[in-house]
């Protein structure tokens, strides 16, 4: 079953921020997941807008299904 572990990249490893109950030698893998989010490198305002435009009519075109599944208080929040 899968788990959601923090942790932090330092000197070459993964230091976990959360504790886990996993044996000792167990093989995982990693899904990295980036709190920064770079701006789109468009700097003409009539493309930012048309770029932006299209983005909308994307996402109306691919609404979230209605049998997707909810997340919970604790899953939207960051515990520390």
């Amino acid at each position: 079953m899968p788990q959601a572990l923090k942790a932090v990249y330092r000197s070459g490893i993964f230091v976990l921020k959360t504790a886990c109950n996993l044996p000792e030698g167990i093989e995982v893998e990693l899904f990295v997941q980036s709190a920064q989010v770079a701006p789109p490198r468009i700097t003409d305002i009539a493309a930012r807008q048309n770029f932006l435009k299209l983005l909308v009519e994307r996402m109306q075109q691919n609404p979230i299904p209605s049998n997707a599944p909810r997340f919970t208080r604790d899953m939207l929040h960051e515990r520390r």
